[in-house]
């Protein structure tokens, strides 16, 4: 037989319920004992004055005869003295006001009147003196031991009435707390529904977002599906985008050998130089594939010590130059003499080569490309900026997206990857800094670096 686990709806109602009804019956056990106590204060206090009116009159009675003559086995005569304090002589009842037995005895304790037995010795007393001499005694019976039927039945009936009221009580509150319980749930099961649709792979899930914790926790919750939902949605667009790379340069390469085999095209030096043109289109893109998922996952190997960016800067430049004549453009360095900042030569080497092959391939001729760096408090900045052709406000947020083609002349027609800056992102990220892309005064396209310095080296920096 399956064993029943109770649901978080179930707990929650069993614990605010055990709760009011652990608080239902202290509450009921407090008042009980409070009138309980109060019930026979009262009782005893109402006794105390009863027994010394009972003793003054019988004071005076005995002074009247003498003796005890009057009262001995004369219980009607001791109830009428009684009556006259409540003002109904004629009743022979017992008079209201007394709660407990009573016995009337000399200055033996013999008993004069009173009920048959054994006169408690624990009971109230009260002395009948003459002429300042005891005579007599007034005793009644402990006032905890209730005798009168009234009395009894009024005690049976709040115990039955405290009940009846602890027994509603706890049905009002069983009654209130289930939908309390259902209510305070309620976003709970709507994250637990929004969970398993968004495990589901339904990534457009959203949760109704309210002022509490459980708002601020479905508003993450919403953060969430809306990351996962455009995780999603790139890497449809990075899968259709490698695919789109890899078929152009296979087709041309496809077709190239089909004319060959077919006899359409001869094989000939410039028929090879045009499939190794191809080739290398493919090598390129795959590498920088590989380059990417090892810097998105972390796995590139970066041996950071202390070095001069500025010397790293002017041997990638350097390598340039040639390139950048050939394609009539100008590369201009304004550069600090000497910068050292913790980084990996290898990595940096790299970021610098894929900004400077990015304002090749994308500057139109007679162009130039302005390298400048200046220190800014603990950082120091890099700025690539080059001329025409620029991009839109747009634009300019997208360009470090992967596969991301612009509209009109910066566009992969070049023979780019489309992957440089995204690569440059991820290294300059892993070196603790910021890269961004601004418009350039000179009309093209500025890429800002920043990187921090060694705060024990930024001491010694000169510009």
């Amino acid at each position: 037989m399956k064993r029943w686990r109770p649901g978080i709806t179930a707990k929650l109602f069993f614990a605010i319920f055990g709760t009011c009804l652990l608080v239902l019956i202290l509450m009921h056990q407090a008042v009980r004992i409070s009138f309980e106590r109060g019930f026979i204060d009262y009782i005893k206090h109402g006794n105390e004055q009863r027994l010394s009116q009972l003793s003054d009159a019988l004071a005076e009675q005995y002074s009247v005869h003498g003796d005890w003559s009057f009262l001995r086995h004369n219980d009607r005569f001791l109830f009428r003295l009684l009556r006259s304090f409540e003002h109904d002589p004629n009743s022979e009842m017992p008079p209201h006001g007394w709660r407990t037995q009573f016995w009337v005895t000399d200055g033996n304790f013999r008993r004069l009147v009173g009920p048959p037995g054994h006169i408690p010795p624990d009971g109230a007393s009260q002395p009948v003196l003459v002429g300042g001499k005891t005579v007599g005694w007034v005793v009644s019976s402990p006032v905890e031991r209730l005798t009168r039927s009234t009395d009894i039945n009024f005690d049976r009936q709040q115990k039955r009435t405290s009940w009846l009221i602890v027994g509603l009580s706890i049905l009002l509150a069983a009654g209130a707390t289930l939908p309390l319980a259902r209510g305070l749930l309620k976003p709970v099961k709507k994250l637990v529904d929004g969970t398993h649709k968004l495990a589901a792979g339904d990534f457009t899930t959203r949760i109704p977002v309210g002022q509490d914790e459980l708002g601020r926790l479905a508003n993450d919750f919403n953060q969430l599906a809306s990351t996962l939902e455009k995780n999603q949605q790139m890497r449809r667009a990075f899968m259709a985008d490698i695919s789109h790379e890899l078929r152009t340069p296979l087709a041309v390469l496809r077709g190239e050998l089909e004319a060959i085999q077919d006899g359409v095209r001869n094989f000939t030096p410039e028929t090879v130089s045009s499939l190794q043109v191809e080739v290398a289109t493919l090598t390129k893109l795959v590498d920088d594939l590989h380059q990417l998922s090892l810097s998105d996952k972390g796995a590139l190997a970066y041996q950071m010590k202390p070095l001069d960016i500025v010397a790293l800067l002017e041997v990638a430049a350097g390598v340039f130059k040639q390139r950048f004549r050939s394609r009539e453009l100008s590369l201009r360095l304004a550069l600090p003499e000497q910068v050292t900042l913790p980084g990996d030569a290898d990595r940096l080497l790299q970021l610098f080569t894929n900004l400077l092959e990015n304002s090749l391939r994308y500057t139109d001729a007679g162009g130039e490309l302005k390298v400048s760096g200046t220190l800014h408090g603990r950082n120091f900045v890099l700025n690539f900026a080059d001329s025409a052709p620029g991009v839109t406000d747009e634009q300019l947020d997208k360009l470090f997206e992967r596969f991301y083609r612009t509209e009109g002349s910066r566009n992969r027609a070049s023979g780019g990857s489309g992957l440089g800056l995204a690569i440059c992102q991820n290294i300059v990220h892993a070196h603790g800094g910021t890269i961004e892309a601004t418009h350039s005064p000179s009309g093209g396209v500025c890429i800002r670096v920043e990187l921090p310095l060694d705060p024990d080296l930024q001491r010694s920096q000169s510009v």
